[in-house]
């Protein structure tokens, strides 16, 4: 029951997200700026994907050319490669967004969250270490979404329960990305964050599955970014690390 609770207050901070940037609009159109850039990035990936899968599926399948049916064959995999691709940017929209807007998202970071006295660094060496780490977490989410892309082709179980974990996979990973500006201004580690992810999963759970699914529609996810770097700023101040 607690659980379910702390999953709920979870789903509920990023609504407290949305809820101050509503309050305070300068800083959602100041959030807006990195997130309209890594959109339009994507944007032209997947058009250039999309355009080109079949050539890239006829590259990769010489051992098909063959086959009566390589068409077909070739066809199918192109659609794979999108889907891939697509479901690869969704996992690293929130990375890429972050990385490039991480001037943005610290100030918005540290409105929504205001400390007293906090580790402050400059940005142009808290970039390359926020690189480092999103590659480490990129790994960790490989990690885990690769046997799932796979288990999806297993009848019955790749509709039903495969999405279900895929989501709390991204979700929790969401998290350790968006929490990690709060997170390093109280001069938090990579290791010292996951393992305070780790300590307060359903809460971490709750926020991050809202903003994945929410993540998965387009431009949504543009719209929302704001919100949830404001949402899990106020999770890390009131739930995972409270300001003294």
């Amino acid at each position: 029951m607690r659980s379910l609770r702390d999953f709920t207050s979870g789903v509920g901070f990023f609504f407290q997200g949305l809820g101050w940037v509503a309050r305070n609009g300068r800083w959602w159109l100041f959030g807006l700026i990195p997130a309209l850039i890594a959109f339009a990035v994507y944007v032209v990936a997947l058009i250039f994907l999309g355009t080109n899968a079949t050539d890239v599926a006829t590259f990769l399948t010489p051992f098909a050319d063959s086959w009566s049916w390589r068409e077909l064959f070739r066809t199918l995999v192109g659609i794979a490669l999108f889907l891939g691709g697509l479901a690869l940017a969704v996992l690293t929209f929130t990375a890429i967004t972050l990385a490039i807007g991480e001037p943005f998202y610290e100030r918005l970071s540290a409105a929504a969250d205001v400390l007293e006295s906090e580790d402050e660094q400059p940005w142009w060496r808290t970039l390359p270490r926020s690189i480092r780490d999103s590659l480490v977490t990129l790994f960790y989410v490989l990690l885990f979404t690769v046997p799932l892309f796979f288990l999806g082709f297993v009848p019955v179980v790749g509709q039903t329960v495969v999405p279900v974990l895929g989501a709390i996979v991204s979700g929790f990973f969401l998290t350790v990305e968006l929490t990690t500006l709060a997170l390093e201004r109280r001069g938090m580690a990579r290791k010292a964050r996951f393992a305070l992810l780790r300590a307060n999963k359903a809460s971490a759970l709750g926020f991050g599955v809202v903003v994945f699914l929410l993540f998965l529609v387009p431009f949504v996810a543009v719209v929302a970014m704001p919100a949830a770097v404001a949402g899990a700023a106020l999770l890390v101040r009131t739930r995972l690390a409270p300001a003294p």
